[in-house]
């Protein structure tokens, strides 16, 4: 065999070799398990919109969560039956919208809730 016909040779299998091979199947894209539930309506009760943090700590008390993203805060507040958010944001730090669990029939808050959260002893802030 001549110097030249040994790489003739190697290319011939590598190219047979890279044409043998089948395509890879691509995968099919990652379906999620559950849809994401719907978001709750709008409708933020007068009495709690706009109402400055000092104003939400007395009515409520300390809040049982914070959590602060930038300059927006949550507050939680836990009751027997429920649980309320409460979104503040702004300069100065207000509620700009507000959340129970479970969620009013008509609107994302639910007034009972935030009445017995509100009647409830623990004031301390």
């Amino acid at each position: 065999m001549s110097t030249m016909a040994l790489p003739r040779l190697v290319l011939a299998l590598l190219a047979a070799g890279c044409a043998a091979k089948a395509p890879q199947p691509r995968p099919s894209p990652v379906q999620p398990s559950a849809a994401i539930p719907p978001a709750p309506p709008r409708g933020e009760p007068e009495l709690y919109l706009n109402m400055a943090a000092p104003g939400l700590q007395t009515a409520f008390g300390r809040p049982a969560f914070v959590r602060k993203d930038g300059a927006t805060e949550m507050w939680r507040y836990d009751g027997a039956a429920c649980r309320a958010f409460f979104f503040l944001y702004g300069a100065p730090l207000a509620v700009r919208h507000v959340e129970t669990l479970p969620h009013g029939a008509q609107n994302a808050a639910d007034m009972d809730c935030l009445t017995a959260l509100r009647a409830a002893p623990a004031k301390a802030p």
